[in-house]
């Protein structure tokens, strides 16, 4: 230890004491950690390392794989405007003194520059009348990853030994800080790698080609979301349940000028009022019992994006007051709180109330209904858009398909007979009998014989239910004689007519019972019972 603590002792000046270099290693230490900005962290690393160990003009070139050369990361003790030059300077495997130790891997020491002719001195940095010493940056395999060079401001070449571990100890530090801003950059660009194709992936699943309707009625529709998605007016989407106007919402924030911002839900009947205050508007700390910290309500959350209040018709005569006032200026407080918060959200609201009757029973304010109401889209019934059924089905199989990770598919028979419902769940209604029917079929067909509109009862067939509903124009008969049938849909389709009686069905195609039977047997058909 007394020899090692004689070589920082000498009386220059710029000689390195004990002191100093683990003062050194101090402050290099709390450099290396603050930033995770690569170039500054290293630069000031740098300046650190001339400030405090008398080592000047140091240098950091990292190993780029795609290049096989060094290139330098940071540098200091020059003009800014140079360092822009120099970074364009590159030191290929065993090229001047850093490609050697990059290829050696071990330190390299020059006692005095002039007097060593593999230094290129590319930079026209360094005194030649001063020693030079470069040592590798290890990396995770202890494989170089790139090189530390600096030039001590002593010429003293009894302190270079002790200068060198020093600048070793200095390299182990930056390869742990390199790896770890290498590490954090590329979970980061992973993040936002998968963030922008959830983006896309979330953009293509609510945009205007992923909407299923042909008819005038929800072609209408599209033309008004595309138009009012442009701008930030409010929507209010009005409909039965089960007719999609959470969907519509998703549509107009993914395909609005928010589409970066947050979208955030939330249904106003699932709460009290002295819960939906809170989760709207967030909450100080002690603003009541259980508020055992601050909360931002959905309106922050949603700033700079969207929020979508599905069932506003059925908030509360007071809490529309409250609502009112944020609506119209902007501005909120947290529960508990007297700071005036202002917020830029978006508001889109959906109900399957009828409005105007609220208003005139005294439900519902008037002033709140005429805020809300600035641009309305009323989804019609799907029993009003039967013509949509057939591409609605066989959109929702395939994504049955997705998501049973199978093959799905629908024939003509069974689409025939979605045709005859009265679907009084609209959409959702469709989506669950299909499910249903995908889990009944084994062979991934989906077929008449699988298809339950409720789980208790039996399909209705084509005669019975055209009757019911009177939908003249929609034909669910069955000719037996149509090419276009295949043997299993003549089948059910004659088991049906009979109310699944093989005996019945037998005589209706002109067949013994046991030949119905052994094609019930060898079709996989699945009876019902009346």
């Amino acid at each position: 230890m007394s020899t090692q603590t004689s070589l920082f002792s000498s009386s220059g000046s710029k000689s390195l004491s004990m002191q100093q270099q683990l003062n050194a290693l101090h402050q290099i230490s709390i450099v290396l950690s603050r930033s995770l900005d690569m170039e500054e962290t290293l630069r000031s690393m740098l300046q650190t390392l001339s400030d405090i160990a008398h080592m000047q003009y140091g240098l950091v070139s990292l190993f780029d794989h795609n290049r096989s050369a060094l290139f330098i990361q940071a540098v200091y003790g020059i003009d800014a405007e140079v360092v822009k030059d120099v970074k364009s300077v590159r030191y290929r495997m065993g090229e001047g003194i850093m490609g050697t130790v990059m290829h050696q891997g071990h330190s390299l020491v020059i006692p005095r520059v002039a007097d060593d002719p593999r230094f290129l001195d590319r930079l026209n940095l360094y005194d030649y009348g001063l020693p030079f010493i470069c040592v590798p940056i290890p990396g995770a395999d202890s494989q170089p990853i790139g090189v530390l060079a600096a030039q001590p401001q002593s010429a003293d070449e009894s302190e270079l030994p002790a200068r060198t571990r020093f600048m070793e100890m200095v390299a182990n530090l930056i390869g742990q800080t390199v790896r770890l801003i290498g590490k954090v950059h590329s979970e980061h660009e992973a993040i936002k790698t998968e963030r922008d194709s959830l983006r896309r992936k979330v953009r293509s699943q609510y945009g205007f080609d992923n909407m299923v309707g042909q008819t005038q009625s929800m072609r209408q529709i599209f033309d008004s979301i595309r138009q009012v998605a442009k701008w930030d007016t409010t929507v209010l989407v009005r409909g039965e349940s089960g007719t999609g106007k959470e969907l519509i919402a998703n549509a107009i924030h993914y395909n609005s000028p928010r589409v970066n911002g947050p979208f955030v839900k939330l249904n106003c009947a699932a709460l009290p009022d002295s819960l939906l205050e809170s989760e709207l508007f967030g909450h100080e700390k002690g603003a009541f019992t259980g508020a055992v910290k601050q909360r931002k309500g959905r309106f922050e959350m949603a700033d700079g994006g969207t929020l979508f209040l599905d069932e506003i018709g059925e908030i509360s005569a007071p809490f529309q007051a409250k609502l009112l006032r944020i609506l119209q200026e902007g501005e909120m407080e947290r529960v508990g709180g007297t700071d005036t918060l202002k917020v830029d959200v978006r508001i889109v609201t959906a109900t399957n109330r009828n409005l105007e009757d609220e208003v005139r029973k005294g439900n519902f304010r008037e002033d709140l209904y005429y805020r809300l109401n600035v641009m309305p889209i009323q989804l019609p019934a799907l029993r009003e858009r039967l013509e949509d059924v057939p591409e609605l089905a066989k959109f929702l199989v395939q994504k049955l398909s997705e998501k049973q990770g199978r093959q799905i598919q629908i024939s003509d028979g069974a689409i025939r007979m979605l045709l005859s419902h009265d679907w009084p769940g609209n959409v959702r209604e469709l989506e669950n009998c299909l499910e249903r029917a995908s889990i009944m079929s084994e062979t991934g067909l989906i077929d008449r014989d699988v298809v339950l509109f409720h789980t208790n009862d039996r399909p209705q067939t084509g005669m019975n239910t055209l009757a019911a509903v009177n939908k003249p124009a929609i034909v669910t008969d069955v000719d037996f004689n149509d090419p276009q049938l295949d043997e299993r849909q003549r089948l059910i389709a004659a088991l049906e007519r009979c109310g699944w009686v093989q005996a019945k069905a037998a005589r209706l195609l002109g067949m013994t019972p046991r030949q119905i039977a052994y094609r019930i047997q060898i079709m996989n058909i699945n009876m019902r019972r009346m």
